[in-house]
């Protein structure tokens, strides 16, 4: 499939650019140097997870989300709650790492779980030298003639590992295709046969797909940073990479944009802006009208953004009033600096983070006068709205 360059000074696609690269570049400035800055990047990792199950049709409560990554989860976690830690996690991977390296080739091995793979491949190989004649050391006649019964009992135990390491593979891939959402396109569904089909499709190449999406990077990089992403995006959403992560190429917008300089403070939480586009505008035929859509949920997550920043530090400033008085050995500013870093927070999360008692904790909590979030008469949770 091939994506050639959209015209930035189209008159379908200037206005909605100019908005979002205006949106982003005041976004940028204001996260970058915010007194609430830490919070406001942490709190939009799961706000952002939970949105990127929102966008793919599924439902998942920030709180519970909080609570699992805690794990202080109230009850077993849901599929789709295990999903939204997996983004959770992937998230807060590429907010540490350098701006480049998402995009390259050992950023999205490591991303898709490679990494662990050929790891594994490397020792696998390693090992296999070593057991060669012709590389091992022969052995020392001091040491004596080898025991057959010792050698056969050896063999049993090599046997039986091999065994294991094959069925641990197995259970590997089924448990990352329960963590993923499998998202496919009609014209490339394949009906598998076997159980190692419902694992892995032969006919669905993800590295070919890989390379096809990193094709239209040089692509991207000739069009402003916005219009960049969201070409990148598009790509994404016709190719389909990634049969079971999916929700990484919304991600990757943000890495994109971090690594053009357009938004340098964050990650941005791009999902929470797409929430905001109709479904059709996201799945039209028309590439028009799906990159003035992807545009538009930049502008909306900037907005949201600005927002969040504006919420957090009016909290900050009304929790900071209360404590005005207080002992300089006070835990409260500590609970302020937790509160702004967590959608929710918990009375064990509390106690954990700043080295108190459960009880302690809720006396913390009434003094700062934290508003109550959850409405449960167990595992409540507190935040700022």
């Amino acid at each position: 499939m091939r994506y050639e360059i959209p015209d930035p000074l189209d008159p379908a696609l200037l206005t909605v650019l100019i908005a979002a690269e205006d949106g982003l570049a005041r976004l940028d400035e204001r996260a970058g140097r915010h007194a609430v800055a830490e919070g406001f990047r942490e709190r939009g990792q799961f706000f952002d997870a939970a949105a990127a199950l929102w966008v793919a049709g599924e439902l998942v409560h920030v709180e519970d989300l909080v609570l699992h990554d805690s794990h202080m989860d109230a009850r077993a976690p849901s599929h789709e709650l295990t999903i939204a830690h997996a983004v959770l996690r992937a998230r807060r991977r590429l907010d540490l790492a350098d701006a480049d390296w998402a995009l390259s080739p050992p950023g999205l091995s490591a991303l898709r779980g490679e990494a662990g793979a050929a790891v594994r491949h490397d020792s696998l190989n390693t090992s296999a030298l070593r057991d060669d004649p012709d590389e091992t050391d022969a052995p020392d006649a001091a040491d004596g003639p080898i025991d057959s019964s010792l050698s056969d009992a050896f063999a049993e135990i090599d046997a039986a590992i091999a065994r294991s390491a094959r069925l641990l593979d197995i259970h590997a891939g089924s448990a990352v295709m329960a963590e993923q959402p499998v998202i496919e396109s009609q014209s490339s569904r394949v009906e598998p046969t076997g159980q190692l089909g419902l694992l892995f499709d032969d006919d669905w190449d993800e590295t070919a797909r890989l390379d096809a999406w990193r094709a239209v990077l040089p692509v991207a990089d000739q069009l402003p940073a916005a219009l960049g992403a969201a070409l990148l995006f598009d790509a994404w959403e016709r190719i389909e990479p990634l049969r079971r992560q999916h929700w990484l190429g919304s991600l990757l917008v943000g890495a994109y944009l971090r690594f053009r300089g357009k938004v340098g403070s964050h990650v941005l939480a791009y999902n929470t802006g797409l929430k905001t586009i109709r479904h059709e505008r996201r799945r039209s035929k028309d590439r028009l009208t799906r990159l003035t859509g992807f545009l538009e949920a930049m502008s909306a997550a900037a907005e949201l953004g600005m927002k969040e920043l504006d919420r957090l530090s009016l909290a900050r400033t009304q929790m900071e009033m209360r404590i005005r008085d207080r002992r300089s050995n006070s835990n409260l500013p500590g609970l302020i600096d937790l509160v702004l870093s967590r959608p929710i927070v918990s009375a064990p999360l509390i106690a954990r983070h700043l080295g108190v008692t459960p009880r302690g904790a809720l006396n913390l909590v009434r003094e700062l006068g934290v508003r109550e979030m959850t409405g449960r008469g167990r595992y409540r949770g507190w935040g700022v709205l």
